[in-house]
C-alpha cells in the first residue's frame, strides 16, 4: 500500500468542515471527503499560480460574464473529452460542456429547467442529500423509486435498480430523473442492463435525465463505471450528465465541475438558466483540475486500491465483530451503508456513536426516506484513524450483543 496515503495530516487546524465540526475527542467520518493530499502535480501547479500574484475573474463560456462569452481554460474541453473517450468510450465534443463551480448547482439547475413548478422530479431512494432537497429547491415535487434491497449469497446487503418500483413512481407530469451513479451512498456502479432499464423509462415518459457521475473515477476492486448518456445517442439527447475531479483527487475546495450537455438546445436552456444565479469556476478550480486529468492516472489507481483496502477491512472487522450492523459492500465510492435497526439502540444511530464511541457518521435519515435506521460510514482515511474507530463502534456496542 503506498505510504503517501497512510501519513496521517493534521487536519483540525485547517479550515477543514470535516474535522472542525466536532470535538477533537470525535473521529469524524460523516463527510464524503478523503485525508489524503491530492496528487503532487495539483499541488505544484497551484503553487506555480499562486506565485504569479494575481488573482482577478475569470468567467467560463456560456457565462454572460464573460466578454462575448468565449474564453476557456486553455486546452480543458480537449483534455475532458479525451479522458471521456479513454475511460468510457464516450464521445464528447468540447461544445458540449458547461462548466460549473460544483454538481450541486448542477442539478439545481436541472431541476429548475425541468418542466413547471409543482411537476414531479423523480429519485432513487435512498439518495444523497442535496440531490433530495433540489427539487423542493426548484418549486417541484420529490418522488422516489425505491432501491431494492437484497442479501447476497456471502450476507452483505446489496441495493439493485429496481424497474417495477421505478415504472411505479412515474407520474403523468414527472419531468426528470435525478440520478447519482455511481450511487450515494449505496456504493452502487449501476450495471448497464439497470442503465438501460432506466433510460428506457425515461425516454418512453419523456423524461429529462440528470445523472450526478462525481463518484466515476472512485471505483473498488474490478468495478467499472458507464455513463448513462454513453449508451445511445437517443439517451445524450435528453441527458445533463454532471463530473468532476473533487472527490476523486480530493480536491472539493476547489470547486469545479462539468456538465455534459449533448443536445444543443437542452444546452442553451441550461446555460440561460445559470444566469446570474451560478458562478463560473475561478482560475484555481480550473488549474487544479487540468493538473489532475493530465497527470493524475497513477495516483487515481494508487488510490482506488488504498480505498479498496479500507472497504475491506470495514467490511471485515465489523462483519465479524458486530453482527447487528448489517453492511453492503460498496462497489464505488469511499462510503460504506450501514443498516443498524437490528443493533436495537436505545437513540438514534448517529447520536449514539458520537456519544459513545466518540465516531461521527453521517445519517441516514438524511437520505431521503429510505434512510432511517442506516448510517453512511466514509473510510476514505488512514488505518490508524480507522481501525481505532471501528473497535471503538465494536466496544460500545457490547450491551446489546
Amino acid at each position: 500500500m503506498p505510504k503517501r496515503f497512510e501519513n496521517i495530516l493534521p487536519r483540525r487546524d485547517s479550515d477543514s468542515l470535516k474535522w472542525n465540526v466536532y470535538d477533537a475527542d470525535v473521529t469524524p467520518m460523516w463527510i464524503a471527503e478523503a485525508d489524503v493530499r491530492p496528487p503532487q502535480a495539483v499541488i505544484d501547479a497551484l503553487a506555480a499560480r499562486v506565485a504569479h500574484g494575481v488573482f482577478g475573474y475569470t468567467a467560463a463560456i456560456g457565462h454572460l460574464s464573460a466578454p462575448g462569452g468565449s474564453w476557456e481554460y486553455p486546452g480543458i474541453a480537449e483534455v475532458i473529452c479525451a479522458r471521456l473517450k479513454r475511460l468510457y468510450d464516450w464521445d464528447v465534443a468540447p461544445d458540449a460542456l458547461v462548466y460549473l463551480p460544483g454538481v450541486v448547482p448542477g442539478f439545481n439547475v436541472a431541476c429548475k429547467i425541468a418542466g413547471q413548478p409543482g411537476d414531479a422530479v423523480l429519485m432513487h431512494a435512498p439518495c444523497y442529500g442535496p440531490i433530495t432537497k433540489g427539487p423542493i429547491n426548484q418549486s417541484r415535487r420529490p418522488t422516489y423509486a425505491p432501491l431494492r434491497r437484497e442479501i447476497s449469497f456471502d450476507g452483505y446487503t446489496h441495493f439493485a435498480h429496481d424497474q417495477d418500483a421505478f415504472d411505479a413512481a412515474v407520474e403523468k407530469d414527472t419531468r426528470l430523473f435525478l440520478l447519482c451513479n455511481p450511487h450515494n451512498p449505496t456504493g452502487r456502479a449501476f450495471s448497464r442492463t439497470e442503465l438501460q432499464q432506466m433510460a428506457a423509462s425515461c425516454v418512453q415518459n419523456d423524461m429529462l435525465i440528470c445523472s450526478d457521475e462525481i463518484h466515476a473515477e472512485l471505483l473498488l476492486g474490478d468495478a467499472f463505471h458507464i455513463p448513462i448518456a454513453s449508451l445511445s445517442a437517443e439517451v445524450a439527447d435528453r441527458c445533463i450528465t454532471l463530473v468532476s475531479p473533487s472527490k476523486a483527487f480530493n480536491i472539493p475546495g476547489l470547486g469545479f465541475a462539468v456538465a455534459v450537455i449533448q443536445n444543443p438546445t437542452l444546452r442553451a436552456r441550461y446555460m440561460e438558466a445559470m444566469q446570474g444565479l451560478v458562478p463560473s469556476p475561478q482560475i484555481f478550480g480550473y488549474v487544479g483540475a487540468m493538473a489532475a486529468y493530465q497527470h493524475g492516472d497513477e495516483w487515481i489507481a494508487a488510490a482506488q486500491a488504498f480505498y479498496t483496502s479500507n472497504r475491506d477491512l470495514v467490511c471485515t472487522v465489523l462483519r465479524t465483530h458486530a453482527p447487528q450492523l448489517l453492511m453492503n459492500r460498496p462497489e464505488a465510492t469511499f462510503l460504506n451503508w450501514i443498516d443498524c435497526r437490528q443493533a436495537q439502540l436505545p437513540t438514534n444511530p448517529k447520536e449514539y456513536f458520537v456519544n459513545h464511541a466518540g465516531v461521527a457518521l453521517a445519517d441516514g435519515s438524511g437520505f431521503g426516506p429510505a434512510g432511517d435506521g442506516y448510517l453512511r460510514l466514509t473510510f476514505a482515511t488512514q488505518r490508524a484513524i480507522l481501525e481505532p474507530a471501528l473497535y471503538a463502534m465494536i466496544e460500545s456496542l457490547r450491551p446489546y450483543s
